[in-house]
């Protein structure tokens, strides 16, 4: 065997979700803050993401969680999220499953019975907070990035379904939160492939009439998801993210959640205190604190504790070798959809 790139991962999944956690083999990415760094991955050099994130050594399900050192003195380490896509600043579920494994495995020393753990995302500062005992993370609260709303009931004209209203809302990344009756679904198991599809070609079409600005970090700006939403009997929320190229997230969705609570604040349906819990197309379940209300540029904004649980299942080692033909990976339709 012989290899001339390796990497090392702890493997988590959160409700279902997978983040592999690199933990050893990149040193660092260029870039003096880590929204330099995102836009590094993402217009510059983007051979790390496709090599891991692509077959024959991944699949559409899953993210990898990059560690790098911090920008930000008040952070414990930097973190990226590498998906089939693109770079993303910011994922609550693979902020959840890199606490997990930065805990359990030693690298940040585990206090019982709490363990902080700051990151440094393009998004700002994020503070896990893990319930430990007997050497195990029960839980993970995250202070999340601030969510706030920079559209409420926009439309996009479709053939399919007339007129599909969306709120555009950031919660670390863009989302347009659609309600999913209006496409005649719902949020169970046997639609997920309908789902998957249908919320990758709407993102699409919107993404081309909406730019999705953000007023501070550029490296930001651009709609990242669809998450379709329905309203549950007792009030509480179902949430299907949909991801390129056409999967439907498996938890609940951190950020997801973080946007939905700024929509709901914007139409005046919570206020701070109240908690709202976030149920995933298989059953998982967050929980949403609405903490207090601040400003991003010139938008209100919501400040949000996300919490949720993870299971390390696996150690992996990934390497290169040089006659490798495939070292950027591919993808076919028969997996990956269209």
């Amino acid at each position: 065997m012989r290899w001339n790139r390796t990497l090392q991962t702890v493997d988590v999944h959160c409700a279902g979700e997978i983040g592999r956690v690199i933990t050893g083999g990149v040193l660092n990415i260029p870039g003096a803050t880590m929204a330099d760094k995102l836009h590094h991955l993402n217009t510059v050099d983007d051979s790390l993401r496709r090599w891991l994130c692509s077959e024959p050594r991944s699949g559409p399900a899953g993210s990898f969680c990059l560690l790098v050192p911090a920008c930000d003195p008040a952070a414990d380490v930097g973190l990226i999220i590498l998906q089939p896509d693109q770079a993303h600043a910011m994922s609550g579920s693979n902020a959840m499953c890199a606490t997990t494994a930065l805990l359990e495995t030693g690298m940040i020393p585990m206090a019982q019975p709490e363990s902080v753990v700051t990151f440094d995302t393009a998004a700002g500062l994020v503070r896990a907070t893990a319930t430990c005992a007997d050497g195990k993370v029960t839980k993970v609260t995250l202070d999340m990035p601030p969510a706030f709303v920079a559209g409420l009931d926009a439309t996009i004209e479709t053939a399919e379904w007339g007129p599909v209203r969306y709120d555009l809302c950031f919660g670390g990344v863009f989302y347009a939160l659609v309600d999913v009756d209006q496409i005649g679904l719902t949020i169970t198991p046997e639609n997920a492939r309908q789902l998957a599809m249908i919320g990758v070609d709407l993102r699409n079409r919107i993404a081309a009439q909406e730019a999705a600005p953000h007023p501070m970090t550029p490296a930001l700006n651009g709609l990242a998801y669809v998450m379709f939403r329905a309203e549950e009997p007792d009030g509480q929320l179902r949430t299907c993210t949909t991801l390129r190229p056409g999967r439907a997230d498996r938890s609940p969705c951190g950020t997801g959640s973080n946007s939905n609570m700024a929509a709901w604040h914007a139409r005046g349906r919570v206020r701070p205190g109240d908690v709202v819990t976030s149920r995933s197309i298989i059953g998982g379940e967050f929980r949403t604190e609405f903490v207090g209300e601040t400003r991003v540029g010139p938008h209100a904004a919501t400040r949000n504790r996300i919490s949720g649980q993870c299971w390390i299942y696996g150690l992996s080692q990934i390497g290169m070798d040089p006659t490798d033909p495939f070292p950027n990976g591919f993808t076919l339709s028969d997996t990956w959809g269209g």
